[in-house]
Order: C-alpha cells, then sequence, then structure tokens
C-alpha cells in the first residue's frame, strides 16, 4: 500500500481536495517521519509543529494543504532563522522574506526551517555542531547532501517534505540535488523576487525548488515566481506547470564536459551519465552537437571576487568574528581587501563574460553538461579548517558547472538520470536561454516521462 509520503506533492494536495485526507493528517505523518529520520540526516535546523498542525490553508491552489520547509536563510516571522551561524542561534525575525510570503499564500504547510551552512556560503552543509549536524544524502548517510541547500534536499529525498524551497548563488539548489537523487531547478534571473532583503547586488543568487518531480518543482515555482513592488530586475513568468504538459519541439542542445572555471577530475560515474543522457536527448528527437567552453577559466577569479564581496557585506561585530566557521571568517577577509572601484570592476567582467557565453551559445535551445564532477563525497572532505583557501578550491573542483549559470541568469535544472556503480545518486544538468525556464520544464518532463526515477528511493 503507498504510504502518504510516497504521493507526489500535487498527489497529496489532489488528495488533500477530494477530502480523501486532510491537511491534518498529511502534516502528522510527515512530523512522524521526520522525529524518525531527521536526526540522522540534518534536515532541520528548527521545527514549527504547533502552527503546523494548527494550520488550516485557504487557497485552492495546487499545492494547498501540502507540508513544506523554508531554507534556514530566509527569514520567517516568529520563527527562529539561524543563517547556519553561531551569530544569529536566537535570531528570530518579526517579518518573512517573500519566498515564505507566497509559500504561505499558495496554502502550503512550513513544518521548520532547513540545514544550511554559515550564510549559505559553501557547497557542503556542514554548520557549527551547536547549530544542526551535517547534511547526509539518505543513500548514504556517510556522505554529504551537499549544500547550501543540503537540509531542503534530504528532507525531500527522504519523504519528510514532498517539496522544499531552496536558494542557488553558485549551484546550491542543483549541487545537492544531484547529492541526493531530486530534482533542482535555478530558475531565471529575476523570476524569483528576493525582497525585502536584496542582499545579492550582483544577481547571482535566486530561489527554486526542490522535488522529487519534475511536475512537482514546476507547481512550486509556480508558487515562487513573480515580481514584487520594488524589485530591481525580473522576468516575465509563464505557467510552469502547464509547460510540463507541452511536447518539447526538436531542440538544439550543445554539450561539453569539460571542467569550466577550474581544473577537476571528472568522476566516470558523472562522465557516463553526461553520455547517456546525450543519447536520451538524441533518442527523443533532438540534436546533440559538442561545442567549446563558452567561459573562459579567468572567469573563476572574478567569480571569486564577487562571492568573498558578497560574504563581507554581512555585517559581523570584529569582537565576535572568532565565532565565524574559518572559511567565513577567510571570505570576509578576502572581501574586505577588495577595494570600491576593483568590486565594480568585477561586476562589469562578470558581465562581459556573460554576455560573450550567452553570444557564444545563442543558437543553441539547451545545454547539457554533468552536475558535479563527483559523487556525493564522505562528509568532511571538502572542509579544511586549517586552510580555509584549500577548502574553496576543492569546492570549485567539485562544482566545476554550476556557478556558470548565475554568472549568465540562464534556467538550469539536474536530473536524478544515474546512479554509480555503488548506488548513489548522479545528477545531470540542462540549462536554457534566459527567461525560458518553462521551454526547460517541458524538456524535462519529456526526460522524466523516457526514464522515469519516481520510484527510485534510498533505503531508509
Amino acid at each position: 500500500m503507498t504510504q502518504l509520503h510516497e504521493l507526489s506533492a500535487l498527489d497529496q494536495a489532489t488528495a488533500v481536495r477530494r477530502g480523501e485526507v486532510s491537511t491534518r493528517e498529511l502534516v502528522e505523518h510527515h512530523l512522524a517521519r521526520i522525529e524518525e529520520h531527521s536526526s540522522r540526516l540534518g534536515a532541520f535546523v528548527t521545527l514549527t509543529p504547533e502552527a503546523a498542525l494548527a494550520a488550516h490553508p485557504t487557497s485552492d491552489g495546487p499545492l494547498a494543504g501540502v507540508p513544506t520547509a523554508v531554507k534556514d536563510l530566509n527569514a520567517t516571522a516568529g520563527v527562529r532563522t539561524t543563517y547556519g551561524s553561531v551569530l544569529m542561534r536566537d535570531y528570530v525575525p518579526q517579518h518573512s522574506d517573500e519566498v515564505v510570503l507566497r509559500l504561505q499564500r499558495a496554502g502550503l504547510v512550513s513544518l521548520g526551517k532547513t540545514n544550511t551552512p554559515e550564510f549559505g556560503s559553501p557547497c557542503y552543509t556542514e554548520p557549527d555542531p551547536s547549530i544542526a549536524p551535517p547534511a547526509v544524502t539518505p543513500w548514504d548517510t556517510t556522505r554529504m547532501a551537499g549544500g547550501s541547500s543540503g537540509g531542503a534536499a534530504t528532507a525531500v529525498a527522504a519523504g519528510l517534505v514532498p517539496v522544499a524551497q531552496g536558494s542557488d548563488g553558485g549551484g546550491s539548489i542543483r549541487i545537492p540535488a544531484s547529492c541526493c537523487g531530486i530534482v533542482g531547478f535555478k530558475p531565471s534571473r529575476g523570476v524569483v523576487s528576493s525582497a525585502p532583503g536584496y542582499g545579492d547586488p550582483i544577481g547571482l543568487a535566486t530561489s527554486g525548488p526542490l522535488a522529487r518531480t519534475v511536475r512537482d518543482a514546476a507547481a512550486l515555482l509556480d508558487v515562487l515566481a513573480g515580481r514584487a513592488v520594488g524589485d530591481p530586475y525580473w522576468t516575465p513568468t509563464q505557467p510552469y506547470l502547464a509547460a510540463c504538459d507541452v511536447e518539447p519541439r526538436r531542440l538544439r542542445v550543445a554539450r561539453f564536459v569539460e571542467p569550466i572555471l577550474m581544473d577537476a577530475e571528472v568522476h566516470p560515474a558523472c562522465h557516463r551519465a553526461w553520455e547517456d543522457a546525450s543519447r536520451l536527448l538524441e533518442s527523443l528527437g533532438h540534436e546533440v552537437e559538442d561545442v567549446p567552453v563558452p567561459i573562459p577559466r579567468e572567469a573563476a577569479e572574478v567569480f571569486l571576487t564577487c562571492w568573498t564581496v558578497l560574504t563581507a557585506v554581512t555585517p559581523v561585530p570584529a569582537e565576535q568574528r572568532h565565532l565565524l566557521r574559518p572559511l567565513t571568517r577567510w571570505q570576509i577577509e578576502q572581501g574586505e581587501q577588495v577595494s570600491g572601484p576593483d568590486f565594480g570592476r568585477a561586476i562589469g567582467e562578470t558581465r562581459r563574460i556573460a554576455a560573450r557565453a550567452l553570444a557564444a551559445l545563442a543558437a543553441y535551445d539547451v545545454v547539457l553538461t554533468p552536475t558535479l564532477a563527483q559523487p556525493p563525497l564522505p562528509v568532511g572532505v571538502l572542509r579544511d579548517d586549517e586552510d580555509p583557501e584549500a577548502d574553496f578550491h576543492a569546492q570549485g573542483r567539485f562544482t566545476p558547472w554550476t556557478s556558470s549559470w548565475n554568472i549568465t541568469g540562464m534556467p538550469a535544472v539536474s536530473l536524478p538520470l544515474h546512479q554509480s556503480d555503488d548506488g548513489l545518486p548522479v545528477g545531470v544538468m540542462l540549462a536554457g536561454r534566459p527567461g525560458e525556464d518553462a521551454a526547460l520544464f517541458s524538456l524535462a518532463a519529456q526526460v522524466e516521462a523516457a526514464r522515469p526515477w519516481a520510484d527510485r528511493r534510498p533505503s531508509i
């Protein structure tokens, strides 16, 4: 017999609308799973069971009544929001971010805040132990869930919630999606509002969905998408769930496997996944063509400049810096060494790099690469508290493709198409033209229909 957590988010919402199950029953079921599994998965930082059990959604939207969770980087009124840092362990915001309000208005019920590393910076989710244990993939709890949306990804993969919101400034939705064997979709720049904080002046980061199926991800993006009054830029949105029912036309697919921003060894399982996805796309009638890498290796230094300045703008009193993780301290120190004019030049160069890449890819509808250079690694392998610079570059070798599409603003999705010989999930990444998120969902849904994965679940 199918258990409630085995239903897709859309099916759970349908069951609520039909009166086959109540929202409270869904909440109770998922809270019980969290109680059973979350401590060894590192999925949650803070739970809100009382508020969730008391919720009575009035929306009639396609996900109304469905349990979800909010990444601990997003302010949530009345709920402890730590940003993964001991400095914020007792912080309770008075106001919610726009994405949190949209989840509430759509009738989704948050069960709590999902685990994230300090200020969402690294691609692994290993905050200070006083905040939460490391987030691990439910496929092998000795291995990492990825980051920075690691708690959200492992919660979805383990059936603790059917869908969850994440955020992505350099791959932080797609990396954990690949590590946890689920779908992670980074929307185009401007599709999802970053109100009211607007903390990223460069435009690298955006919120987006993590889900087990493409349709669930599309439905959640329908909830999150759209401009808010005051947004500095925005992209017109389309009905993303409806796009999943549209058969894509014959597409031109550019592919490359060479790492973009730095030298990296590509694991055979990741290479096989990329080759297999190429053959699958060709079997679906699409034209797949090898292309040169569209972003130069020098972009790594520009990205490092922008990334460290974004960390340095976090207000941290000097007398409290010793409480930060070594990687965070190093990034702040690096960012503070960048002058205002140098930061301005780095932003300008980022724009030019993006423009040249978009021009090089203009003839193609989609770009295919691996999501990661390796399957999920053992917890702690990337982290190097003694040498934070080595830590940063090790992360880059693990994720040599993902941040490129943050630079260009293109939508990108990691699909759980493959597994390694020892059963670890391996994602494949598709990126689309800026603003053509609906077309990317259409293709992703076609791929999922041809090679379904929803019944492939971790052993927990």
